[in-house]
């Protein structure tokens, strides 16, 4: 597990609880829900903010099933699918570049790796794949 070496089995969960998170590393368990009462817990920091804002929901979440004990409960899992579900926008066209300048790591001596050079003569081939032209400065 990615988590300090622990997690809940998935196959061992009592009735009423679900997976809610599986890590795609190692396909281990990083979160549970309940079906029916507003539980829910992740073995991970939603906090991190790997992306612009990942996901802080789950703290909103959280706040929205305390907010509503008195009233009708939704399950946090249909919460979790609301907040979680990606919803495309309209479609915005851009423009592809018709050419592309490149600029290059400069000339190599001996005994000097060439991975620049190598990835700069990929983008080119790439680009001649999709019929924009470049142009490379390698001074």
């Amino acid at each position: 597990s990615q988590n300090h070496g622990f997690c809940v089995d998935a196959a061992q969960l009592p009735a009423d609880w679900e997976v809610l998170f599986t890590n795609t590393n190692d396909n281990s368990n990083e979160g549970i829900v309940h079906s029916n009462l507003p539980y829910f817990s992740v073995q991970f920091h939603p906090e991190h903010t790997a992306g612009p804002e990942d996901l802080e929901c789950l703290f909103d979440v959280f706040l929205e099933s305390v907010k509503d004990e008195n009233r009708p409960r939704i399950s946090v899992k249909d919460r979790l699918t609301q907040k979680l579900i990606y919803e495309s926008s309209a479609l915005i066209t851009l423009e592809r570049p018709k050419k592309v300048l490149i600029l290059g790591s400069g000339g190599l001596s001996i005994g000097q790796a060439g991975e620049f050079d190598y990835s700069g003569s990929q983008a080119i081939k790439a680009l001649k794949e999709e019929s924009i032209q470049t142009l490379l400065i390698n001074p």
